[in-house]
């Protein structure tokens, strides 16, 4: 089958080469392409042992696609050719094939070997001895290899853009071996054409078709034999001179060796503009069979069977020529037959009726052309040619194969299609939707609308419009859930569900083929009364709806079935159930959508019909796509320009995509379509997937039934808050269209900038007349920047925002980021190819964008699901600045509070252990000072731990692009933290120092006691040692004995007695105010739980109150206190109150003991506190009352800390208290001395029993750390940051239901965080007592009894070595353990221990004791022993507070809530995830007594108002008020959190009767159905 000389390859050099004299071998034909040269061919094109080719691997996002080069290796042709096709560009035939270097050398070495000088006949000569250039790979042999490898949706790819560079498409393809011949009918389906042609009446019909479809006149060429013109040049001259429709010999990239063209049969059609220089007037098929018809039979008998005229080309006429015979059939045949002669000069003669003979040699190109052009206009409209060509009547041919036949999955997605089609079978186009897609009708249009009634309330009474508007949607989802699904989309889901996914994308393509076909054929006629109503709209300046609602509802695609779904899915979520005639759950519907997106189609985002965005379907759709793709990070390209101004087809060449460009087919809303990168890419980007979001063109026409101005605005905002990089396309170069879409996206920008979201655009101006003038794209830039900065400056006033220029808006280069595209079609439409500089225009864009962006990190899936929802709910309010939430950079934001909650976690409880050291060490006075530097040094390491810890964080976590933009204020508060705990540690030490200094004197008096005893006792023993035996005797002595000592040392000091702390108030109070029955104070007067504060002033004599003027505020008629001055006096108090308790912390009383001067002091501050307020206060004074009732609400909650706390001292210092707790230990040492111990013996005994105290202080202290740590991890409510902490108060609080308790949570939540802290760590201990507290107490003494025994025999051998004496054992064994106990020298002062020698035994005896000692310890240990051995601040409870409570309590001056923020004094507003209803906190209605039921974040978004001290503030300006209202930022949310909802019904009658108020104005009715368990449950879902 091979070529086997060179005259033979010479024969087919070239697409068209017919130019060998002698008439091949049919069978000699067969074997021109040989297996060994396809292979070969394959091979060198890099196709060979590869699977097929995948349209999904061609799309993607690849080094190569970056790349576009006029040149290439053989081994780059396919990926060069694809890469220039997929962008339109038809110079992807003209690709030249870079020599090697191999052949480089040869022809170097050949020019060399001929520098002699030769002349003139030998020179020309030398070109028959010459080497001859080695055959290059013909482009042709590269399509068809490539489509010969492709799968069929590459294939469909492939030839839908070889039509749209109006290049001719492969009709009847034979297969490279085994020559059976293909037709590949499922390419064709997705191109249509369309041309305009004139009537009868001269008028100009346009007409487009599926080319499937298309009845149209076919002229068939072919040749027989070899001939010397070429046939394809004299096609594309006829149809379109300037373009090469068809490949030939003279085009760049033609070679001789041309192996797998031969055979096929090429199609193009010929598309009339309607203008009189058509060429032809209707619409033609012309089909060129490749290489000698004789040889290919079956495609000659095909093409002459289908043809309207036959057009032959011969060299000459030979009786002889074996061919004679099917001409004499062709000029039999009725059909005209026209005859082309190579050979023949003669020019054209009709021979018979239809039958023409053209001459070629030696003639004019043009008048042959213009000849045939006639003879084919003459035959065509001739009743001979009344034949009709229609592709799909190729299926008649049995013999041939049809590829939708072979393909099972393509054959049966096609039956499924027509399935479904055959059920709008002569159905009105206009009534389809509302009956097979009735649920994204009316009812999700109403819907709708009352979603954005819903997010901008009118009227007065807000929440219960805002419960009416839900209430009604709610009703609305429910009659969209009765609707019963049609059969159309029940078929379509069970498909969808029932195989696998190369059937499905069958399907789905064949659906869009289908609908397109349907719709086409019915869409004429609006379309055609569309364009007469525009005609009167130009006139009248009037728009006439109902036609253009008439061509909406008639437009039915493969989008509308996925809304029809989304609409399904979304009406099942709200009811909560599943529809009946729905066979498997609604939860599964989302992933058809999610796989249809992974297979490359576009998901509609933004109902176009509706303008709205179905949040619920694309948040599910989106979950499904991140459990398939994982949480994929993906780059936003979004684009944005005036209808028709090519978005749709920029997108399609940048990236291969299919969106629909066709003049009746123009984007509504918005689509977003995920294109993959490929692996090899991915180490360049940060990114695996660009998402495309495609938009409908702003100014659209059928756009003014709505409000079209609002409506782009919206659209525009959120495609730019969408995308991370916005194209705006830009049309033409008049200054009008320019304006117009400048300002929309100007604004749009402004709204990020003020939003703080930073996105980024470049504009592309297409349609430039000449994109090279370099002079001329200058002015442009200089023009585009001056409109910019003039539309920023009316963008500014509008948005209220400072800007000057549109670079103070976003970050803009005029030079960089403006892009001059060229027309996009060489010459005029339809005949017109893509303009080869626009596809290099596109691809440079493609390339700058990639290469600019490639290293921005990419939104997650998760993110991007986020900020849709924001931008959406933000455009629902009517202020979309005041409304957009950052839900993304909140979640992000919390998670760095937690984070920030354990690395200060880190650093306290690292001091914690520090501090604890230095106390024993100054206590046991082996340090005298405390300076920062030391402690800074102690800290170093875990200052480094966490330092890295936050490092690693801000770089490393997967939001650190979000991060960023705190790490440097956070390093500050870390810095700052640990500087306020090295601070607060110093002074604390610095305050043991000087408390140790004050204590000396008490202590030592002590000592001295206990060492007395001591003596006393030996010295008894001595003189009883002979009554040994008698312990009766012994006893009673010992008693005798002791009740002596005791009372001398009584005598000697002045007892500890108990304390009074409200005796001692009283006494001060009543020296302060005289007159004031101080006796009389009530607990009932609590001032922490009383109502409102107006019964405690009264009204300086200067000011007089002013009558209220109108709707919700919170001033009572009268002299009664405004809702301003009430806050102010609740602040009061709790400044007042926390300051107290801080001031009586140190006191230290548990230490220095209780003195009537404490309490003196803190009253007296209390007063100066008081005094300061009413010197600021112009209005009010406070009454003796106020004093008096704060002092004693104060002391009364501290009383219970003065007497633990005095207790604790007493215990210590008292010597009848402490001296009774040591009997039992004296006479166990009284014994000992009695029996004859050793010095050595009692020493050990009574250093454990010194040892027990100081063991017991260490040992509950390391393990109320050790709880307090192990608590902050596992505890639910303590392991998180402040937010989770106040949802777990929540819960408690709904649980138990406490009226009080709740009001003392919203009137003093850092009291109830304490209490609440205090609680649950009780709670703890006593449910893991026996699991996890009592062993971390007994781990924590063994290890503390292992480090003592340590301590004894290392000072037992450092005595040995050195041979000292007890002192020195004694010294060594303190200095030990001065580190981890309180524990000294002096404790033995006076203890005389001169005669102990035996350290062996010493340490014998302190282990057999302090085994004892441990042994009590632990069993002393219970769940309440924490608040008796330990001060206040060494608790556990008290540790987490101190933790958890340095944060921000600034309460909402509407509804109470508290900033959640964990960092006080933080920088920005004030902000909480959810706000309460203000009547919780008094706000009522204006001129009555009900309580108000708005709540923040719907009041906010209405244009009602609030009233302050008489003066009217619009909700919406609520910062004008001021103060702390400036400082709070209030974003309109109408999330359901129903919990305050509960609330409110739940205590109405407690909450009216708390403030005098009523609730008479009605609760809406819908709260009430809230139960306690829902109110709890959403805790869970939005904290």
């Amino acid at each position: 089958m091979a070529h086997t000389t060179v005259e033979t390859q010479e024969k087919h050099r070239g697409e068209g080469n017919e130019t060998a004299t002698n008439n091949p071998d049919p069978n000699l034909q067969q074997e021109t392409i040989t297996k060994e040269k396809l292979e070969h061919l394959l091979q060198k094109l890099q196709l060979k042992d590869q699977n097929k080719l995948r349209a999904a691997d061609v799309l993607q996002i690849a080094i190569h696609s970056l790349q576009s080069h006029e040149s290439c290796t053989e081994e780059e042709l396919v990926k060069n050719y694809l890469q220039k096709l997929l962008m339109m560009n038809y110079r992807a035939r003209h690709i030249k094939i870079e020599e090697t270097k191999t052949q480089d050398h040869t022809q170097q070495t050949d020019k060399d070997s001929r520098k002699q000088k030769v002349n003139f006949l030998k020179a020309m000569s030398l070109s028959n001895m010459g080497v001859s250039k080695p055959d290059t790979v013909h482009l042709m042999d590269v399509q068809m290899a490539v489509f010969n490898c492709a799968d069929s949706f590459l294939k469909q790819l492939m030839v839908t853009k070889l039509s749209q560079c109006q290049f001719a498409l492969p009709l009847l393809v034979p297969h490279p071996f085994t020559q059976q011949i293909e037709f590949p009918l499922w390419t064709f389906r997705q191109i249509n054409k369309s041309w305009k042609m004139r009537n009868t009446n001269n008028d100009i019909i346009s007409k487009e078709e599926p080319v499937y479809k298309a009845e149209t006149p076919m002229v068939s060429f072919f040749r027989f034999s070899s001939v010397s013109s070429s046939k394809s040049q004299l096609m594309n001259n006829l149809i379109n001179e300037k373009h090469n429709t068809f490949f030939h010999r003279n085009c760049p990239g033609s070679s001789r060796t041309r192996l797998l063209m031969d055979g096929v049969v090429e199609i193009a059609w010929f598309c009339p503009s309607g203008k009189n220089t058509d060429k032809f007037n209707n619409c033609v098929a012309f089909c060129n069979l490749h290489g000698d018809a004789g040889v290919h039979e079956k495609q000659l008998q095909i093409l002459t069977e289908m043809s309207s005229v036959n057009v032959v080309l011969l060299s000459q006429i030979d009786e002889n020529d074996k061919n004679m015979i099917k001409l004499e059939n062709l000029y039999s045949d009725s059909k005209p037959l026209i005859c082309l002669f190579s050979e023949d000069e003669s020019s054209i003669t009709e021979t018979d009726i239809g039958k023409y003979k053209i001459g070629l040699k030696d003639r004019n190109q043009s008048d042959v052309s213009e000849e045939l052009r006639s003879a084919i206009n003459d035959c065509l409209s001739s009743s001979a040619s009344a034949f009709m060509f229609r592709l799909e009547n190729l299926f008649e041919h049995s013999d041939i194969r049809v590829d939708e036949e072979d393909d099972e999955d393509c054959r049966r997605g096609r039956e499924a299609a027509q399935q479904m089609m055959s059920l709008l079978k002569n159905k009105n186009l206009r009534e389809i939707k509302e009956s097979f897609l009735p649920i994204q009708g009316e009812l999700w249009h109403l819907w709708c609308q009352k979603n954005k009634e819903l997010h901008r309330p009118r009227g007065e009474d807000i929440e219960q419009e805002i419960s009416k508007k839900q209430t009604e949607m709610k009703k609305i989802r429910k009659q969209q859930h009765e609707i019963h699904m049609s059969e159309f989309i029940k078929i379509f889901i069970k498909q969808m569900v029932s195989h696998e996914e190369n059937f499905n994308i069958y399907f789905l393509k064949w659906l869009r083929i289908l609908l397109n076909e349907f719709t086409s054929v019915d869409l004429s006629e609006p379309h055609r009364k569309y364009d007469e109503k525009w005609s009167t709209v130009f006139k009248l300046k009037k728009h006439d709806k109902a036609e253009q609602t008439k061509l909406q509802s008639a437009t039915i695609g493969l989008e509308h079935i996925m809304r029809e779904i989304g609409q399904i899915y979304e009406s099942c979520s709200s009811v909560k159930k599943n529809k009946t005639d729905l066979k498997f759950d609604f939860s599964s519907l989302p992933s058809l959508a999610a796989e249809m997106m992974i297979c490359g189609f576009p998901l509609e985002l933004m109902d176009g019909d509706a303008a709205h965005v179905p949040l619920i379907w694309i948040t599910a759709v989106l979950d499904k796509l991140i459990q398939k793709l994982g949480d994929q990070r993906v780059f936003v390209l979004s684009v944005l320009g005036l209808q028709s101004s090519g978005k749709s087809t920029m997108l399609n060449a940048m990236f291969g995509l299919q969106f629909a460009v066709s003049a009746g087919r123009c984007t509504r809303g918005a689509f977003m379509q995920l294109i993959r990168v490929s692996e090899e890419m991915k180490d360049q980007m940060k990114f695996d997937y660009i998402l495309v979001v495609d938009t409908e063109g702003l100014r659209a026409p059928e756009q003014s039934v709505r409000s079209t101005r609002h409506h782009d605005n919206e659209l525009a905002t959120f495609v730019v808050g969408l995308g991370q990089l916005t194209l705006i396309n830009i049309f033409g170069e008049t200054p009008a269209e320019m304006q117009d879409i400048l300002q929309i996206v100007v604004q749009a920008f402004l709204r990020m900038k003020k939003v703080k979201l930073n996105p980024s655009c470049m504009f592309v101006h297409q349609n430039v007349s000449d994109v090279t003038a370099g002079e001329k794209n200058m002015e442009g830039r200089r023009r585009l920047k001056k409109t910019l900065d003039e539309m920023t400056q009316l963008a500014a006033e509008d948005e209220v925002c400072d800007a000057e220029c549109f670079s103070d808006v976003i970050k803009f280069d005029v030079h960089k980021d403006v892009k001059y595209f060229a027309q996009l079609w060489e010459g005029s439409p339809p005949m017109a190819p893509p303009n080869p500089i626009y596809c290099e225009n596109i691809q440079e864009l493609k390339k700058t964008i990639i290469s600019r962006f490639s290293k921005s990190v990419g939104m997650r899936l998760a993110h991007l699901q986020v900020r849709i929802k924001d931008l959406w709910e933000a455009l629902l309010n009517e202020r979309f600045v005041f409304s957009f939430r950052n839900s993304l950079e909140i979640s992000v934001y919390r998670r760095l509070e937690t984070k920030y909650s354990k690395w200060t976690w880190t650093l306290r409880s690292a001091m914690l252990d520090i501090e604890n050291t230095l106390h024993n060490q100054i206590e046991n006075e082996a340090m005298q000072k405390i300076e920062e530097e030391d402690l800074q040094r102690e800290l170093k390491k875990k200052s480094e731990e966490v330092k890295k810890s936050m490092l690693d964080f801000f770089e490393k976590d997967p939001d650190a692009d979000s991060l960023i933009q705190w790490k440097t204020s956070f390093e500050i508060k870390i810095n700052n933290v640990q500087e306020n705990i090295l601070r607060e540690t110093k002074r604390k030490l610095n305050e043991i120092l000087q408390q140790r200094d004050l204590m000396r004197k008490i202590d030592d008096q002590r000592t001295q006691h206990e060492n007395t005893l001591l003596e006393k006792s030996k010295e008894l023993a001595l003189k009883l040692k002979d009554k040994t035996n008698n312990e009766e005797i012994l006893k009673k002595d010992f008693d005798l004995f002791w009740e002596e000592c005791v009372k001398k040392i009584i005598t000697d000091t002045t007892p500890i007695e108990a304390i009074d702390i409200l005796r001692d108030v009283r006494k001060i109070l009543t020296d302060i105010y005289e007159s004031f029955p101080v006796d009389q104070w009530k607990e009932n007067r609590n001032i922490f739980t009383t109502q409102n504060y107006s019964g405690y002033v009264y009204i300086k004599k200067t000011h007089n109150i002013i009558g209220s003027v109108k709707k919700t505020y919170k001033q009572i008629s009268g002299g009664s206190l405004s809702e301003k001055n009430e806050r102010k006096i609740r602040a009061l108090v709790n400044d007042i109150t926390q300051q107290i308790d801080k001031m009586v912390n140190s006191f230290n009383i548990s230490k220095l003991g209780y003195n009537i001067n404490c309490i003196q002091k803190l009253t007296d501050h209390i007063k100066t506190k008081i005094t300061d307020y009413e010197e600021e206060s112009e209005k009010y004074a406070f009454k003796k009352e106020f004093s008096v009732d704060l002092v004693f609400s104060i002391f009364k909650r501290a009383e219970k800390t003065f007497t633990d706390q005095h207790r604790m001292f007493r215990e210590a210092n008292d010597p009848v208290l402490y001296l009774k707790k040591k009997r039992d230990e004296y006479y166990s040492i009284f014994q000992k001395y009695c029996e004859g111990a050793t010095s050595a013996a009692i020493f050990g005994e009574i250093i454990c029993q010194k040892l027990k105290e100081p063991i017991e202080q260490s040992v509950y202290k390391q393990t109320a750390r050790d709880l307090a740590d192990e608590i902050r991890s596992n505890c639910p409510s303590l392991n998180g940051n402040r937010s989770n902490l106040e949802k777990h108060i929540l819960k408690r609080l709904a649980e138990e239901e406490n009226f009080d308790k709740y009001m003392n949570y919203i009137n003093d939540p850092k009291d109830h965080f304490k209490d609440f802290i205090i609680d649950e760590v009780s709670q703890y201990i006593s449910d893991q007592f026996s699991i996890s507290v009592q062993p971390k107490m007994n781990q924590n003494i063994k290890v503390l009894q292992q480090k003592i025994l340590t301590a004894a025999h290392e000072s037992t051998e450092n005595v040995q070595m050195k041979s000292g004496d007890a002192d020195l054992w004694l010294k060594f064994f303190t200095q030990k353990l001065s580190d981890v106990l309180i524990f000294s020298m002096k404790d033995f002062s006076w203890v005389k221990h001169d005669d102990v020698d035996d350290f062996k035994l010493l340490e014998d005896v302190m282990r057999k004791e302090l085994s004892s000692i441990m042994s009590n310890i632990s069993r002393e240990f219970s769940t309440d022993t924490f608040d008796d051995k330990l001060d206040l601040n060494d608790r556990p409870n008290e540790i987490l507070i101190n933790h958890f409570c340095q944060c921000c309590w600034v309460q909402c001056p509407f509804c109470a809530a508290t900033c959640t923020n964990t960092i006080e004094n933080h920088d920005g507003d004030h902000s909480v995830p959810f706000h309460r209803v203000i009547g919780v906190n008094g706000w009522f209605y204006r001129e009555t007594t009900n309580l108000c039921i708005n709540i923040c974040t719907s009041s906010v978004s209405s244009s009602e108002s609030f009233f302050l001290n008489e003066k009217s503030i619009r909700w919406k300006n609520y910062r004008r008020a001021g103060g702390v209202y400036a400082k709070w930022s209030i974003t309109s949310d109408l999330s359901e959190l129903p919990y305050w909802r509960w609330f409110v019904c739940r205590f109405q009658q407690e909450l009216a009767n708390h403030y005098n108020k009523t609730f008479d104005y009605s609760i809406p009715y819908e709260w009430r159905q809230i139960t306690r368990q829902e109110a709890i449950k959403c805790l869970d879902k939005y904290i």
